[in-house]
């Protein structure tokens, strides 16, 4: 799945040019991918949407002041790499509060604890890119670049 969602981000600009689901699934498996692995990112991206449409308004000002408590079923789930991340975000002032909402729903969504800093750092890319907010550039080069590839030379 996740592979899929990078694919998207590399070759959509912004997500008004990405086909419907239909479409993008027949393009999808004519690039290669299998129909399972396309059918799970096509339900997290529905996902993406209806968890969007829950956090309205998602267009509040980064500067608006919220402190966010995570619960102990959070820590759970989410893990402290990830929890961790979702603060450097937040406090670097990227994340409007209802787009970190957003995040950690949508990673919650992976059915995976913890989430490892490489998938919560795609789940968070995907967010932005799904919202087109506007990325600073060291942040953006934070979130794709790949933390095991970066200590492994």
């Amino acid at each position: 799945m996740f592979d899929i969602l990078v694919y998207l981000f590399e070759t959509y600009y912004t997500p008004q040019a990405c086909p419907k689901a239909e479409v993008l699934a027949h393009k999808l498996a004519a690039v290669g991918f299998e129909d399972e692995e396309i059918s799970e990112a096509l339900s997290w991206l529905h996902g993406l949407s209806e968890s969007a449409a829950l956090h309205e308004p998602l267009n509040e000002p980064r500067h608006a002041q919220s402190t966010r408590i995570f619960t102990e079923y959070e820590h759970q789930t989410l893990g402290q790499e990830a929890i961790g991340f979702i603060c450097f975000l937040d406090n670097s002032g990227v994340l409007p509060p209802a787009l970190r909402e957003v995040i950690i729903e949508r990673a919650q969504a992976l059915n995976e604890s913890p989430v490892s800093l490489t998938k919560i750092k795609i789940v968070a890319l995907m967010v932005l890119w799904n919202h087109e907010a506007e990325i600073d550039h060291l942040i953006f080069e934070e979130l794709i670049t790949d933390d095991e590839e970066r200590w492994s030379h």
